[in-house]
Order: C-alpha cells, then structure tokens, then sequence
C-alpha cells in the first residue's frame, strides 16, 4: 500500500470546526477540552477532563470509560474503550502522557476521543469494524497535575514497565495483560537541539532484540510507510528519535537515546508481542509567531500529533490483516522454546557474547520468599506460573519466553530478583 493512498483517506470526515459539531452537551453546547476552549492558551485540567470524557460517554454507546488504577495522591488512571461492540480483528492501544510535563499527546488521546466516539464517515467506520481502539488519556495524573515529568514519587513511569513499582505502570501492564493489544502507541514530547535534533516530530520502534520479527516489521511499516507520511504530508519534517543528523548530509552522527531496554514502554511492546512505536513531537517554538504566541506553540503540538494519529489509524485500517498475523505468531512461538534470548543490544548495537543466552534454561524456581516478593510482578506481566508450597517454577516455555530471562535471570540489567535457572526440564 502506497502511502499517498493511505493519506488520501482522511482518519474523519469531519469539517474544520470539528470541535463544534463532533459531540454536545445536551443543551447543545459544544464539547471541547480545555485546550479547545482556550484555542490553545493553557492545557486541559483534570477536572475539565473528568468532565469532557463523561458527556462523551454520556452522548455515545459505542465508548465506555474503566477506571483501571488510583495514583498516589488518589487521581483515577482511566481506560476509554471505543468500539468493541461486536468482533474486530485487533486492538489498538494509545498511551498518552506517560510524562506529566509532555501533554500534547493528552490533548491529542482527548480529542480523538471525541471524534472517533462520533464519526459517521466511511474512513472511521471501516476503522472500528476492523479495530477495538483502546486509550489510556492521561498515564500519568499526579505528574500532569504538578507539571513534572515523573509521578508524585519523581519516579519515571517510562522506566517501570518492567519492576512495575508504580501504580501507573501497573495499571498499563494489567491493561497490555488483559487486552493483548495488537499496536501499542506512546505519546510523548522533546526538547530540540539544533541543527542536529530539531524535526517537528520523531518516532522510534521496539530497538529490543527480542521482539518477534515480524512484530519488529510491522512496527517500522508503521513508522516508514504510514506515520511517518501522514505528519509529512501535513507539513511536519520526521526522524528517528534518539538519532542526531548532520544538517547537511542526513548521515547519523551520535546516538543520544533509543537503545533496547525492556523496561521502556516501546520495547516493552515488542517483548509482550504488539507493534509499539513512541511518538515525540517537538516542544521548542519554530517561528516567530509561535515564539511570540505560546498558544501558537502549543496547537502546533497538537495537530502534529494528531496528524501523526491519522496514520496509524490509516495503517490499522488498511493493515489489519498482516498486524493480526504478525503478532499471533509472535504469541505462539515462544512455544516452542527456540533460539536465544538477548538481555542486551539492540537492533541498530548487535549484542555481546556475554548478553546474548544462547541456550536458555528451561525454567527458574523461586523459594516461597522469593515468590511473595515477585508474585504479583509476574502475574500482572501475564507470567505462567506453576506454584507450589516452597515456591514456584517459571517455565520458559510459554508465550512471553524472551521475558521470563529479563525478569529472573541474574544476567538481565533489569531483572525483579535473582532466581534459581534449572536444567534439563
């Protein structure tokens, strides 16, 4: 599929003042978030969303709203469920906001919402016959209450979705757990250096090792042929996140992130088998106007964000059939208990002979200490668990094989406990 034809199709038809005749308020009144409200001048608040997610359910049957976790400081973390009436083929997950400080993919979650809550189009609905769209508005309230990156804590939600010691991060992974999500997709923001690292938006696939092949695939398909083009063919410039450039010859130049760690919530995708790809759109103002405007700045934010959107619904429309094939392989091969597990490098940093298990043991044993202490961890990963009174037996033989080394293994940066390996099952 050409992408010129993927974007010929716009994700809604829906008329510019989309805002104003989307969805309303019983008496009429249009719904808008705060951001809307404001045309820009100051980011929706947690009450106004709380608001705006209920009329929306309130207008349309084809949304529902789960509260899935309870921060800290006791703000709920929400679930929005828009189809799923009858059968669909995949499941498409966005995770919106995991950093309280980055909240144009929020106004983004929070818009399309509404706009997918109430499309009439052809485009839309070819969309949720195929795909159940999940979202998780803001992943991070305590942290978009008090404009910081991490949560109430300081913790970064973006680094625990492998320990999962956060009530966010363990609300995400009971979602991924019990969803299965065939596409995972983080909305996130960066700051610009220039000449090097100043593209509207960038985006990054699963780099871990461990992700299945074709999952891997797919997930730069998504990137290459459609994300990537909708943005452009809105006037945004792309890149590779992480990825410096020279100006002049677009050659990369230094890496400053994007490695394969697991515990990121893209290469935690990959490992749990769903096509991630996060999404970065540029904080800095690049005009003038918007330099003079902060309003200006800000939906500029936005609408890259959601033009970037437009293509991943364009790629989950028109590439049902290869993601659902994609990624029901990834869950059945670890079945077969084969090939090595990788508890470092990446796709683009081949990994040492000292990270690289060639040949896996069959299985860890946990002491009944150990189990208390990890249990809930790897029932809410979706870990297979055999217990017993002194303990518990982790099989590698199961559907997230690749995960069970990186969780019990000694040898995996981020492992939750040092388990006993055992041969020769």
């Amino acid at each position: 599929m050409a992408a010129a034809t993927v974007l010929a199709a716009p994700l809604l038809a829906l008329p510019a003042n989309a805002a104003d005749t989307a969805a309303g308020t019983a008496d009429g009144t249009p719904l808008r978030t705060g951001f809307e409200a404001s045309d820009g001048a100051r980011w929706t608040t947690q009450p106004e969303e709380q608001e705006f997610l209920g009329a929306v359910d309130r207008a349309h049957d084809n949304v529902s709203i789960d509260r899935i976790g309870t921060t800290k400081q006791n703000r709920p973390v929400q679930l929005v469920r828009i189809g799923g009436g009858h059968r669909t083929t995949n499941t498409a997950l966005l995770i919106c906001s995991q950093h309280g400080d980055e909240p144009s993919g929020r106004e983004a979650c929070l818009s399309t919402v509404r706009d997918l809550a109430a499309a009439k189009d052809d485009a839309t609905r070819r969309l949720l016959s195929t795909t159940e769209i999940l979202v998780v508005p803001t992943a991070n309230p305590d942290g978009r209450a008090a404009d910081t990156r991490g949560n109430s804590d300081g913790v970064d939600i973006n680094r625990d979705h492998i320990a999962l010691k956060t009530a966010e991060g363990r609300a995400m992974a009971q979602v991924v757990r019990d969803e299965r999500p065939d596409v995972i997709y983080d909305l996130h923001e960066y700051g610009a250096t220039p000449p090097y690292y100043d593209k509207d938006l960038f985006d990054l696939w699963p780099r871990n090792l461990n992700t299945a092949p074709d999952v891997h695939r797919e997930a730069q398909t998504l990137s290459g042929q459609y994300v990537r083009p909708a943005a452009q063919d809105h006037g945004h410039s792309t890149g590779t996140y992480g990825i410096w450039t020279d100006p002049v010859t677009g050659e990369p130049i230094k890496q400053t992130a994007g490695d394969g760690q697991e515990r990121i919530l893209r290469n935690a995708s990959g490992l749990k088998h769903a096509v991630g790809l996060l999404i970065e759109s540029r904080v800095d103002a690049l005009t003038e106007q918007e330099k003079a405007d902060e309003a200006f700045n800000n939906r500029r934010r936005v609408t890259s964000q959601l033009d970037a959107l437009g293509g991943l619904f364009g790629y989950t429309r028109e590439r049902s059939g290869q993601l659902a094939a994609a990624t029901t392989a990834a869950r059945t091969a670890g079945l077969a208990d084969r090939g090595p597990v990788y508890t470092g490098g990446a796709d683009n940093d081949p990994a040492e002979p000292s990270e690289t298990l060639q040949d896996p043991p069959c299985g860890y044993a946990l002491d009944a200490a150990q189990y208390r202490e990890v249990g809930d961890e790897l029932r809410l990963h979706g870990i297979k668990v055999e217990t017993a009174d002194d303990g518990a037996f982790v099989p590698v033989r199961q559907s997230l094989r690749a995960l069970v080394p990186l969780l019990l293994d000694e040898r995996a940066a981020y492992h939750l406990i040092k388990a006993r390996p055992v041969e020769g099952c």
